[in-house]
C-alpha cells in the first residue's frame, strides 16, 4: 500500500506537472527550431512572441466573457485562441517585412539577425507590459479539475490523492494534436515539403523554383501559432505575467538545443528532457521516500536538491553540458 502511495505522490507532484510543462516547452521549442532551421538564426524574440499571443488571447477572452460567452467546463481562452493566433501572425509578418527582410536581402550574418531579434524582443516586451500591465493575470475559467485528490482517495482508499487539473489535461491533448498536425503539414503538403527542402539546401531549393518569400511567410505564421498556443497553455496552467515569458526563453532554447536545433522531433524530446529535469531536481522528495522506507528511517529534511527559485539553473547547466559534449543535440540538428 505504501508503494502505491509513493507512486501516486510521484505522479501527482513530478510526472503530471512534468508532462504538462514538457508539452509547453516542446511547443515553444518547435517554434524556435523552425525559425533556426529555415531562416537560419536564433530568434530571441520568441518568448515575447508567446507573451504577445497570450496577451491578445487574454484580451479576447475578457471580451467574450463580458458578452456572456464561455467555454463551459473548458476555458474560454480556447475559443479566443484562434483570434490570438491571427493577430500574432499578422504582427510577426509585419515585423518580418519592416525589420528582418531588410537584413535578409543584405545577406546579413546570423549574428546580426540574432542582435536584431534582441531589439525586437525588448520592443515586444515593452509593448505587452504597456498594454496589459506588469501584474499577474489569471484568466483560466471553467472546471478546475479532471480528477480531485478527494475523489481519488474515495475511489482507491489510498492515503495519497491524485489531482489532475483541467489545464494539464488540455495542455497534453492540445500538444499532441498540434504536433501531429505540424508533422503532417511538413511531411505531406507541398508547402511543407518546400519548407523542408529550403531548410536542407537553400540554393538547390531556389533552383527548383521554390518561392523563398512564401516559405519565410509560412514559417513565421507557424512559429506565431506555436508561440501563441504554447504561451496560452502555459498561462492557463500557471498564470500570465509578461516578464515570466522572457525568463521562459532559457528553458525553451535549452530544449531546442538539447534536442538538436533544426530538428522538430528533437525539439519535442528536448522539451520533456528539460521539463522533467527541472521538476525532478527542484521537487522535495521527502514524501515519496517516507512511504518507501521504514518509519524509523524517514528523512528529516526535504530531500530537495535545489530550490524552485533556481529551476532555470537546471536548464542552463544542461544547455552548457550539451554545447560542450554534443553541440548537434540528441537528434543531430544543426551545430550551434
Amino acid at each position: 500500500m505504501d508503494m502505491l502511495n509513493a507512486l501516486v505522490a510521484f505522479l501527482n507532484f513530478v510526472f503530471v506537472p512534468g508532462l504538462a510543462y514538457g508539452a509547453q516547452l516542446a511547443l515553444g521549442a518547435l517554434g524556435v527550431t523552425l525559425i533556426y532551421g529555415i531562416l537560419r538564426f536564433s530568434n530571441f524574440a520568441h518568448g515575447d512572441t508567446m507573451a504577445f499571443g497570450t496577451m491578445v488571447t487574454i484580451l479576447a477572452t475578457w471580451g467574450l466573457q463580458s458578452l456572456g460567452i464561455s467555454g463551459g467546463v473548458l476555458p474560454t481562452a480556447l475559443i479566443a485562441l484562434p483570434f490570438g493566433i491571427l493577430v500574432t501572425a499578422l504582427f510577426v509578418l509585419g515585423t518580418d517585412r519592416l525589420v528582418y527582410r531588410f537584413y535578409r536581402k543584405q545577406k546579413a550574418a546570423p549574428t546580426i539577425l540574432v542582435i536584431v531579434s534582441l531589439g525586437v524582443m525588448f520592443v515586444m516586451n515593452g509593448l505587452v507590459r504597456f498594454i496589459i500591465g506588469v501584474e499577474e493575470q489569471a484568466f483560466a475559467d471553467g472546471g478546475r479539475f479532471l480528477i480531485t485528490a478527494g475523489d481519488f482517495k474515495a475511489w482507491t482508499g489510498l492515503k495519497e490523492g491524485l489531482a489532475i487539473r483541467t489545464t494539464q489535461g488540455i495542455t497534453v491533448v492540445t500538444a499532441v494534436i498540434v504536433v501531429v498536425a505540424l508533422f503532417w503539414f511538413l511531411g505531406k503538403t507541398r508547402t511543407g515539403k518546400s519548407m523542408r527542402a529550403f531548410s536542407d539546401n537553400e540554393d538547390l531549393a531556389l533552383l527548383s523554383g521554390i518561392n523563398p518569400e512564401r516559405v519565410v511567410q509560412v514559417t513565421w505564421i507557424i512559429a506565431a501559432a506555436l508561440a501563441t498556443i504554447a504561451g496560452v497553455l502555459y498561462g492557463l496552467d500557471k498564470s500570465f505575467k509578461a516578464f515570466t515569458y522572457f525568463q521562459l526563453l532559457l528553458p525553451i532554447f535549452a530544449a531546442a538545443i538539447v534536442g538538436g536545433l533544426g530538428s522538430p522531433l528533437g525539439a519535442i524530446a528536448g522539451g520533456f528532457v528539460i521539463a522533467f529535469s527541472e521538476v525532478t531536481v527542484t521537487y522535495a522528495w521527502k514524501k515519496v521516500v517516507t512511504y518507501l522506507v521504514p518509519a524509523d528511517m524517514a528523512p528529516d529534511g526535504l530531500l530537495q536538491l535545489m530550490s524552485t527559485d533556481y529551476k532555470f539553473a537546471v536548464s542552463f547547466a544542461i544547455l552548457i553540458i550539451v554545447l560542450l559534449f554534443m553541440p548537434t543535440g540528441l537528434f543531430k540538428g544543426k551545430s550551434v
